[in-house]
């Protein structure tokens, strides 16, 4: 079979889905670990987000008492840069959608 030169095929779509799978909010989660000090996760959040001391120890906290602690949210692409900061670190940062928003 052939195709006719004059026939033209339909553009491929982006699936809805995909897109907003990448646009839509993100967050950005810090696990607890047992290696990190505490002094040095305040100081990351610092560096990293530019968290002012109380603003870093509180996330510090959560991290600490519950395990986790949402640092960030927003577009997966700055959700997935601060991720990758936070790994050069040696912090353990997860992303996950926001379902919230």
């Amino acid at each position: 079979m052939t195709i006719d030169q004059t026939e033209t095929m339909p553009a491929p779509t982006i699936e809805s889905e995909t897109v907003e799978s990448l646009m839509g909010p993100w967050k950005v989660v810090v696990m607890n670990d047992p290696v990190n000090l505490m002094s040095y996760v305040v100081m990351v959040f610092k560096k990293v987000f530019g968290f002012d001391e109380v603003r870093a120890r509180k996330h510090m906290l959560e991290v600490h008492e519950n395990g986790r602690s949402i640092v960030w949210c927003g577009l997966r692409e700055k959700a997935e840069h601060f991720a990758f900061i936070l790994h050069q670190w040696h912090l353990t940062a997860v992303l996950e959608r926001n379902e919230t928003d």
